[in-house]
């Protein structure tokens, strides 16, 4: 079964059956190995994309329910080109191993386009259910609140 997603802005065309989870058509089918494969029952984060803007879990998002634009770590920005809560993870050394990374990313770019100067609190909550095994929650907080000032300032 061929299924269009739009991906990174770009209309493409994957040939999988439609029960197939998001994750596997992103990693497997096209490449886009920066989502990265976690727990695969949703409860850790390391998955999380963008569908509309929404953060969603792509381990248990089946390609044939996917309606929307989905935005992965690769299309929120590129080196040299980086999306403020990319270039603020980079100043703060978030990452130790990093493999919870994209998926954090993801989540708090969900955040902080819901919420453009978020609470500590805030960040808490919406940063819940993204675990990083390192305990980089301080450095992730700062981080926000950093990107979060960064787009102000414009």
């Amino acid at each position: 079964m061929t299924v269009t997603l739009k991906i990174n802005g770009k209309p493409t065309q994957v040939d999988l059956p439609g029960e197939v989870p998001l994750l596997w058509a992103l990693r497997d089918g096209l490449g886009l190995t920066g989502t990265k494969f976690g727990c695969g029952v949703a409860a850790c984060g390391a998955c999380t994309v963008l569908v509309d803007g929404e953060a969603v879990r792509s381990c248990q998002l089946a390609i044939g329910d996917v309606a929307g634009e989905i935005t992965t770590i690769e299309g929120l920005g590129q080196p040299g080109n980086l999306a403020p809560i990319q270039a603020a993870w980079v100043r703060h050394q978030v990452a130790q191993c990093g493999y919870c990374q994209s998926g954090q990313i993801m989540q708090a770019a969900a955040l902080l386009a819901a919420n453009p100067d978020p609470s500590d609190e805030d960040i808490d909550a919406a940063m819940q259910g993204n675990l990083c095994r390192c305990g980089t929650y301080p450095r992730i907080r700062a981080a926000i609140h950093e990107a979060a000032a960064m787009m102000k300032a414009g």
